[in-house]
């Protein structure tokens, strides 16, 4: 799923985003809180994805492995 949404031109459908919060219901605060700090938006085709500064957080959290791609 990082790959997913730390590339602009994927990001998450809708659809996999409520598949996503009925698998895990805790993904819906995680999401908002996400949205709020403007570390995630929803890019041009209505998919979800993390900015830049989503991307640079991720790589301070995860390492070069999970951001490599951004």
């Amino acid at each position: 799923m990082l790959e997913t949404i730390t590339l602009i031109q994927r990001g998450l459908s809708h659809q996999e985003l409520i598949s996503l919060s009925h698998q895990h219901p805790r993904w819906a605060l995680c999401q908002q809180v996400l949205e709020e700090s403007d570390a995630a938006t929803f890019n041009d085709y209505g998919r979800f994805v993390l900015t830049a500064m989503g991307r640079e957080l991720m790589f301070d959290m995860f390492g070069q492995g999970a951001a490599d791609c951004a």
